[in-house]
């Protein structure tokens, strides 16, 4: 019987917080077929278990990811494995604004084409200093229209359209200035800051936190008035559960939480 390849991601749980390691170095981390299903059956393990409070996604090497595999992209396979490379890739990038609980992007390198789609679909992204960004399809004849997607509700309009119609590179710091970034750091503090994030919120409500994520998401795309009336039912419903009225009776009791879930 023959070996199984190395699965392109490999995945661990400790206190709440799950790390996704992409960890394909030799092939920049780039988004294969087989990396993109192994990044998604690691996403939804066990995603509504309680236990689970927040994702890390990292990636071995000096590349964070590369963007997609264009070995699978070439005329020696068919129109309908391309259709099925980009359909998962957009799954994935769903998947991550779908699950219960936030999911945090550790950017140490450089992260390309639908690598750095990656990271705007996440939740929170912390970058080193050393990290850059880019959408350079367009240089090879394969503009980054899918990337586009997830860049262009990350950062303003013209930032991201320079990006795609240059396919020139952005520091960390620029991506910080333009909202891709949550926050950039050394690169030796870069676990620590991820990780401090990552506990505060497994230290928090996951009900509370899951409502709060489906909510923002669900509000973004309203107009004004809907999304006051979407998020003030959410509100009340917020105030139901158990730990928001635990969370409300600790603060006038002026005494810590004691989370129920």
């Amino acid at each position: 019987r023959p070996e199984l390849p190395p699965r392109p991601t490999r995945a661990r749980q400790q206190d709440g917080i799950r790390n996704i390691v992409l960890s394909d170095p030799k092939k920049r981390n780039a988004l294969s077929l087989a990396m993109l299903k192994s990044l998604q059956s690691d996403l939804l393990h066990e995603a509504e278990s309680k236990d689970l409070r927040v994702i890390i996604i990292s990636a071995e090497g000096p590349v964070f990811s590369s963007g997609h595999d264009l070995k699978e992209l070439t005329d020696e396979r068919s129109p309908d494995y391309h259709a099925e490379v980009f359909q998962t890739c957009s799954e994935v990038m769903l998947l991550i604004q779908k699950l219960p609980v936030p999911v945090i992007a550790m950017v140490n390198g450089l992260a390309t084409a639908a690598g750095c789609q990656l990271v705007a679909s996440c939740d929170i992204a912390v970058a080193s200093d050393k990290s850059s960004f880019a959408t350079p399809g367009v240089n090879i004849g394969l503009f980054c229209s899918t990337p586009g997607v997830a860049l262009g509700r990350a950062v303003p309009r013209k930032v991201a359209l320079e990006m795609l119609f240059t396919g020139d590179p952005i520091s960390a710091q620029e991506a910080l200035l333009h909202g891709l970034l949550s926050k950039v750091v050394p690169e030796e503090q870069l676990e620590e800051e991820t990780m401090r994030i990552a506990k505060k919120i497994a230290s928090l409500s996951r009900p509370v936190v899951s409502l709060g994520k489906a909510t923002f998401y669900r509000q973004l795309p309203q107009d004004l008035g809907t999304a006051y009336h979407l998020t003030s039912q959410t509100m009340v419903d917020n105030v139901a559960l158990k730990d928001g009225q635990e969370g409300i009776k600790a603060f006038i009791q002026k005494r810590k939480p004691i989370w129920l879930q």
